[in-house]
């Protein structure tokens, strides 16, 4: 248990009554920040830790669920920077391409103008002028919350580093022919006129209307359900499936299709479901993925009938409405020429949304620029299965494994003017040329640039590598590269996640971009519900640090956090973690007032009461256990394990057991001040990583040392001493059925009872006077009477409870209480005395049961001893 930091001038062991966060916070933070205590050094010889953030958009602030995160990395980086790695927390943020030009152009539209107006160039130079000055509050919040990241190494997906590297793979990939461009169906924005990526679609359900439409004539019609209507303009087919005879006659031939004055085929197509609906569908290759690929399985033309805007173009009397005004006239027309079989209004279904804008996304056919997926995701899936990455939890695996090995190619272009634009140039005579980052674009008459950019996952996907300075071998990426864990939501393990695999294995020669990635889940209020300012549940994390201070927060997250489940989290949460760092702050300045020290070596344990040698043992159990969960990412468990042995151990059992050696003075009170100042030590360099505010402040006024920032982290020194652990469990054992027995008669805590204890020829005899301190216990002095007499732990307490109850009153109550435990027992023992009902009830049932019985009957034994003790009435 030694600490390697540098050893400061002693300072007062005074601290301010009271702990109020928001004085000190700050301070602390830039103190850490001036001395370098985050910053990685790539020349070290320390073993490597790496962790990057994951990059938050640049248009964002802190909500929760960013703190949430960043207290589990920074636990994590805190520790092993004290376990002598040389830990780099990689910051940066993302460029947000849809979300950074909406957030712009909104600022544009208070001015009457759109960026077009402006032009490509100057609209681009606007955003950089809005990123330098309202860009990144995000920052500053991280330091509230107390981010250990080296800000020195500060990234952004758009800075000329990070765009090199993306040059540098579109490049790489293109020439590999893993980069193509070809027309697909696309989920569109008509607002943000670009394609979008799956994980920027919300789904939510809404009300629409389900229109049956009769297609063809008599014998040769075929009816079709649809919630789009107006997309019948372009339907190129109807398919059945193959083994449907009720449309067997009609395969190959052509049906009318209504309002248009055209004929289409009916195709039998295996991808048809005979038992949904009719069993026959309509085909809008231009307007549906399902049908695109049932379009080329066809060769059925594609016949687009919207503009980008999602406006009809289609020849007609609809062209020129937008799709939902068309929806309407074109169902309108339908019904009046008695197409319309049925219809079921409202009708509620699942529709895609724009996760920026909140715009109906319409799928669409469209030019653009993939990914051809294969090869990349069978890496991506091999490292998880020969070994080289876990994923933790473990039966996150099967998540991985479905989404990898069933990826289709990914849409990488976007129609939006802020971003990395693609790197390909074309010719006045259809040449295609893809430019590197030390190459020359061709220049001359005709040769123009793609105007698409780039996904912004597609630059991302590159931070565990591109942060470190690749495609250059610079050392950072040699130090640093692979990263040793990923810590992310489960909800983005497959579009983040996998396109992170997906790039460092393919960039760095099948080295994984992490050996593990450790998924944690979404936080959600009390109630389980997901947080959302629509649902006037969002919290603003920012308003709890305000009021409780950071550390109360980020414990109370740390808490909650179990590896891959969700979060929930309460204001009266926050508040109990507050009463907590105020628990640590009140007992360690206690301690500071009363001789704790870690001044000097542990005394031997021959000088070390029970209570001395019981508190260092746990000490050594509590150090051991929380590695454990460290090593597991378990954070609520190892949280919930400091947490019990601060408040319930030091604070609450040893404090009060040394007081009355403190208040007696002389070589033992010198002995359990070492003592105590060495559990304090421990125990704050074990709280730091989660709670690190309120720690830095004790431990420097303990030790008079540096920062606990750079302190080693605890070990685990073997000491045990179960015999001593055994005595103070005695104390414990009888301190508590006191406890309770004063509760019972309704004492008040600080309220004095005359008492004899017989503890002779047992091992609480050295203990009498803490006993006698815990639990308020007088001499028995003259006039002494027994009235109440407790056999505990094979001692006896007596109480004199003369004047202080009604005794005739208390046996009433407590003969209450019996029959009603009595009553309870009988009912359990006949349920599981009947074997019909054992034989049908579940296991959690039978089980409850039986919980039931036992406590029933310890309630039967300790009213029953409460009558013993009490005098006659």
């Amino acid at each position: 248990m030694t600490e390697n930091a540098q050893q400061q001038p002693a300072s007062s062991p005074e601290l301010p009554t009271q702990y109020a966060p928001a004085e000190v916070e700050g301070k602390l933070y830039e103190r850490w920040v001036e001395r370098g205590y985050f910053a990685a050094d790539p020349k070290s010889e320390k073993p490597p830790y790496t962790i990057v953030i994951p990059p938050p958009n640049v248009t964002g602030s802190l909500h929760l669920g960013h703190a949430f995160e960043h207290t589990l990395i920074d636990a994590l980086t805190r520790r092993k920077r004290m376990q002598g790695y040389e830990t780099l927390w990689q910051p940066g943020m993302d460029h947000a391409g849809i979300a950074t030009q909406n957030v712009v152009e909104r600022e544009l539209a208070k001015e009457g103008k759109s960026r077009h107006d402006l032009g490509r160039e100057a609209f681009v130079e606007r955003v950089w002028q809005w990123k330098a000055e309202s860009g990144g509050q995000i920052s500053g919040q991280m330091r509230r919350l107390g981010d250990g990241v080296d800000w020195s190494r500060e990234r952004f997906t758009m800075d000329e580093g990070l765009s090199q590297a993306v040059q540098t793979i579109f490049k790489r990939l293109y020439d590999d022919e893993l980069i193509y461009r070809a027309e697909r169906i696309i989920n569109w924005c008509p607002r943000c006129l670009t394609a979008i990526s799956d994980i920027e679609v919300e789904y939510q359900d809404d009300e629409g209307e389900l229109v049956s439409i009769r297609y063809g004539e008599g014998d040769a019609s075929i009816v079709v359900a649809t919630t789009r209507a107006e997309t019948m303009l372009g339907d190129t087919a109807v398919a059945v499936h193959p083994d449907d005879e009720r449309y067997a006659h009609l395969v190959g031939t052509e049906i009318e299709l209504p309002l248009t004055g055209r004929r289409i085929p009916v195709v039998a197509d295996t991808h048809v479901d005979p038992e949904f609906g009719t069993g026959a569908v309509k085909v809008t290759p231009a307007h549906d993925p399902n049908d695109f690929e049932i379009g080329q399985r066809h060769g059925l033309a594609n016949l687009a009938i919207m503009d980008e805007h999602a406006v009809i173009t289609a020849h007609g009397p609809f062209q020129g409405l937008d799709r939902l005004e068309a929806r309407s006239t074109i169902v309108g027309a339908l019904r009046a020429e008695g197409r319309i079989v049925a219809e079921k209004r409202p009708y509620t279904h699942s529709v895609g949304h724009c996760s920026r804008c909140k715009t109906t996304i319409e799928p669409r056919l469209s030019m653009q620029w993939w990914v051809k997926v294969g090869p990349l995701a069978q890496a991506a899936g091999d490292a998880v299965r020969d070994g080289r990455v876990n994923i933790h939890p473990k039966e996150m695996e099967s998540r991985y494994f479905g989404w990898v090995d069933n990826l289709h190619d990914w849409c990488i272009s976007r129609q939006l003017w802020w971003g990395h634009r693609i790197p390909v140039w074309y010719g006045p005579n259809g040449e295609v040329v893809c430019v590197g980052p030390d190459e020359q674009p061709p220049t001359g008459e005709g040769w123009t640039q793609d105007t698409d950019v780039l996904d912004t996952w597609f630059s991302s996907g590159l931070w565990p590598f591109s942060t470190l300075g690749w495609p250059e071998q610079t050392e950072s990426l040699e130090k640093f590269y692979p990263n040793s864990v990923l810590v992310t939501g489960y909800d983005i393990l497959f579009f983040w996640v996998a396109r992170m695999m997906m790039f460092g294995l393919y960039a760095m020669d099948g080295t994984p971009p992490f050996h593990t990635i450790a998924l944690h889940g979404m936080v959600r209020d009390q109630f389980g519900k997901k947080m959302s300012k629509s649902f006037g549940n969002a919290v603003n994390p920012l308003d709890w640090m305000d009021t409780y201070g950071s550390d109360a927060v980020r414990f109370t997250l740390a808490r909650g956090a179990n590896p891959g489940v969700d979060v929930p989290i309460g204001e009266d949460w926050v508040q109990a973690s507050r009463n907590f760092a105020n628990k640590i702050w009140n007992a360690t300045r206690f301690a500071l007032m009363n001789g704790a020290t870690v001044e000097g070596e542990l005394p031997p344990t021959e000088q070390l009461s029970a209570a001395d040698r019981w508190i260092l043992s746990r000490l050594n159990a509590t150090v051991a256990e929380v590695d454990a969960y460290y090593e597991d990412y378990q954070f609520s468990k190892l949280s919930d394990a400091l947490y019990h042995f601060a408040w319930d151990e030091v604070f609450d059992w040893y404090v009060e057991l040394s007081k009355t050696t403190y208040f007696a003075g002389g070589e033992q009170a010198r002995v359990s001040g070492r003592v105590l100042g060495e559990v304090l030590d421990v125990t704050l360099r074990l709280l730091h990583p989660i709670v690190p505010f309120v720690t830095e402040t004790l431990w420097t006024t303990l030790t008079g040392k540096e920062s606990v920032v750079i302190a080693d982290w605890p070990g685990d020194s073997g000491f045990r001493d179960a015999a001593a652990e055994r005595e103070i469990e005695l104390v414990q054992r009888v301190v508590t059925e006191v406890r309770r027995f004063r509760s019972d008669q309704g004492l008040q805590p600080g309220q004095k009872v005359p008492a004899r204890l017989t503890l002779d020829g047992t091992a609480l005899a050295p203990h009498e006077a803490a006993i006698r301190q815990l639990l308020r216990l007088q001499p028995e002095g003259e006039g002494f009477s027994a009235t109440a007499t407790l056999p505990v732990a094979g001692a006896t307490v007596a109480l004199d409870l003369s004047g202080t109850i009604d005794v005739g009153a208390e046996r009433k109550r407590l003969a209450k209480d019996l029959a009603a435990a009595e009553k309870e027992k009988a009912q359990a023992q006949a349920k599981l005395g009947n074997e019909a009902f054992l034989a049908k009830a579940p296991d959690n049932v039978v089980d409850k049961i039986r919980t039931r019985l036992a406590k029933a009957e310890e309630d039967i034994a300790r009213i029953t001893a409460q009558l013993n003790s009490l005098p006659e009435a």
